[in-house]
């Protein structure tokens, strides 16, 4: 009896100490799938303003849960003496595209993307739509003056030269102010491209520029028409080639046909022709004495006709 129980206690310990290697088998690969692998990457220790040169103590190490996104800078060298070109936040991990190219230094300069240019424009307090030109902000950009060849009559013209441009910075200030207080002052620097850059440099120097303040978020491109001192009086403000429709759209422009040629001369009338008078011969014969008349050269009549003998 005592051996039987014996046999049953060891046969259970068994079975027990089985499935609790089974259990821990199936616990731990669980836990070693759940397990989430960190790589070491470059972060922030503060807040990075654009065009701030990246110092040693500016970053430091930290562990990335997961897979670092594409472009993660995994070691301090590859940061450190580099401007910024976007802002970056403390803690967040650095990557290559909010940098400036090794070499190129800080300031505005770092902050130009590659390909573009950034021109400088002339503003005061209206041009600048009061100050509220700030970094980061778009604008539309309109010339005034009076075109080469244009109508005098029709005097100063206005048109919208380049739309949704990018502030590069307000005065040397190029920090995006959070809070958008405006600031007075005297120039500003756009974002263009090359082509762009000659037509903003020469409509700086031959006609007035004014500023357009627009929403960063709408990026439709306008068409619209341009006026000139003339038409505001009358249509609106609008040129006469253009005319408000119902639903208030722009109608096509209207191009006038040119006027139909004069009628031909008509022919002149063909002259009227005479016949000659007739030719008479008076006949003698004897005491006898007869007239005969005879039908010019021209007409067909060559037959002579007799008159009365007398």
């Amino acid at each position: 009896m005592k051996q039987r129980l014996v046999i049953v206690l060891m046969f259970a310990l068994v079975i027990a100490g089985a499935a609790s290697a089974i259990l821990y088998r199936v616990i731990s690969s669980q836990l070693t799938a759940n397990r989430t692998v960190t790589t070491q990457v470059v972060v922030a220790a503060r807040n990075l303003a654009s065009g701030e040169l990246i110092k040693e103590g500016d970053v430091k190490m930290a562990d990335f849960a997961g897979t670092p996104p594409v472009g993660t800078l995994l070691s301090m060298d590859k940061a450190v003496n580099r401007g910024v070109v976007d802002p970056i936040f403390m803690g967040e991990a650095v990557v290559e595209s909010r940098l400036a190219a090794p070499g190129a230094g800080a300031g505005l300069a770092a902050t130009i993307p590659q390909g573009m240019r950034a021109v400088a424009v002339r503003v005061n307090d209206i041009v600048g739509v009061a100050g509220f030109v700030n970094p980061g902000s778009h604008v539309d950009i309109l010339i005034a003056g009076n075109p080469p060849g244009g109508s005098v009559a029709a005097g100063t013209v206005t048109k919208t030269l380049l739309q949704n441009m990018t502030v590069l910075s307000a005065g040397q200030n190029i920090q995006k102010d959070a809070e958008g207080k405006p600031v007075s002052v005297p120039v500003v620097n756009v974002l263009v491209t090359p082509e762009q850059a000659e037509i903003l440099s020469l409509a700086s120097n031959d006609a007035r520029i004014q500023l357009v303040l627009r929403n960063p978020t709408d990026k439709e491109e306008a068409k619209p028409p341009g006026t000139a001192l003339a038409y505001l009086f009358n249509n609106g403000g609008k040129g006469p080639q253009v005319a408000a429709k119902a639903d208030g759209t722009a109608a096509p422009r209207q191009v006038r046909k040119p006027a139909p040629p004069p009628p031909p001369p008509p022919p002149p009338p063909e002259p009227v022709k005479v016949a000659p008078p007739p030719i008479t011969v008076e006949v003698i014969h004897g005491s006898r004495r007869a007239e005969a008349k005879f039908a010019g050269e021209d007409s067909d009549q060559n037959k002579p006709s007799e008159g009365n003998a007398k």
